[in-house]
């Protein structure tokens, strides 16, 4: 049995960064530090963090005084962000900078008079923060159909934003749809989609080409996740969602020749390898390799507070007050 990679996979530039803050925070100001919900989507991700000392709440009102505070990856809505300026904490924003520019697309056409459309998935984090960034609402499809049922409007009041993790294919349908009924809708001068969510797509597109099965290693609250394991079946292969190696089953690999595996842009690459030594040791896999495909070197810098320097400042403060015990 062959086993291909695809390339890319794994953490994204955004999820790089969010962890990186939780770890930079828990280092500088010490446990706890308080995420306002997981960090990213990953069962692995968010229990390792746990353990060394954060803490995921769905609301602020749990947050004793005077904490330091993460946002997740997703972003929120600009009542919490309020409401933590309200408290007191210490805030940083892990939101990915490109779900930031989705929301600073929705302040300019909401300050421009233009009614919104979202393309998203209801009870998203993602799309809850980017609709709660005005006040009067924003307007929600999932799918194409859900464009009929839109009210009445002129396109010159329209604009629509997008959920950056929703599937390409399925955004362009429901682009074209609001087209079809509105074609001056105001639309944004980038796609909104993130360059990571596009590339693992197509890179399991071409893992469904070749292989008989697809491993998409994540977990079941991760929109890009899910998004990869239905693209997989959508180009002819069947595909499974699993958090580790230890999900697998014997019976998915029967007359099996080829097995793709991905992971989502929140799992680990620890996780990947976990498969592959699985595969190989339980299943059988004669050979493993990496498909062609596009490097990733996006980096985002961490905010003001989480810098080299403000650890080297804290090392040193921990540093004096053990010499002077």
């Amino acid at each position: 049995m062959q086993v291909l990679l695809a390339q890319p996979r794994g953490f994204c530039a955004g999820v790089t960064r969010a962890i990186a803050i939780v770890d930079r925070a828990l280092a500088i100001y010490g446990a706890p530090i308080y995420v306002r919900h997981e960090i990213v989507h990953n069962k692995t991700v968010v229990e390792d963090l746990r353990n060394r000392g954060a803490v995921f709440v769905d609301n602020l009102e749990e947050v004793p005084e005077g904490a330091t505070v993460v946002f997740s990856a997703h972003g929120v809505p600009k009542a919490v962000s309020d409401y933590a300026e309200s408290r007191g904490f210490r805030i940083f924003d892990a939101t990915c900078p490109l779900v930031k520019k989705v929301h600073r697309e929705v302040g300019r056409m909401h300050a421009a008079g233009k009614k919104i459309i979202m393309i998203g998935h209801a009870g998203h984090p993602e799309v809850e923060g980017t609709m709660g960034q005005v006040e009067g609402g924003v307007l929600l499809v999932e799918k194409a159909a859900d464009v009929a049922n839109l009210p009445d409007a002129r396109a010159e009041d329209l604009a629509y934003v997008t959920q950056t993790t929703i599937c390409a294919d399925d955004s362009r349908a429901v682009i074209e749809a609001l087209k079809a009924r509105w074609p001056d809708i105001h639309e944004p001068k980038q796609e909104d989609i993130c360059y990571a969510t596009t590339n693992r797509q197509l890179a399991v597109k071409k893992l469904a080409e070749t292989c008989d099965i697809v491993l998409v290693i994540g977990s079941v609250t991760s929109s890009n996740s899910n998004r990869l394991r239905e693209v997989a079946e959508r180009n002819g292969a069947s595909a499974y969602l699993i958090d580790t190696a230890d999900q697998l089953e014997a019976e998915w690999f029967d007359n099996v020749r080829s097995v793709g595996v991905t992971a989502g842009a929140s799992a680990p690459e620890s996780l990947v390898q976990n498969v592959v030594e699985r595969l190989k040791e339980e299943f059988h896999a004669s050979s493993v390799s990496t498909i062609d495909g596009d490097a990733e070197n996006v980096a985002f810098p961490l905010p003001k507070g989480l810098w080299e320097s403000d650890l080297e400042a804290a090392r040193q403060s921990a540093d004096t007050k053990e010499n002077n015990v």
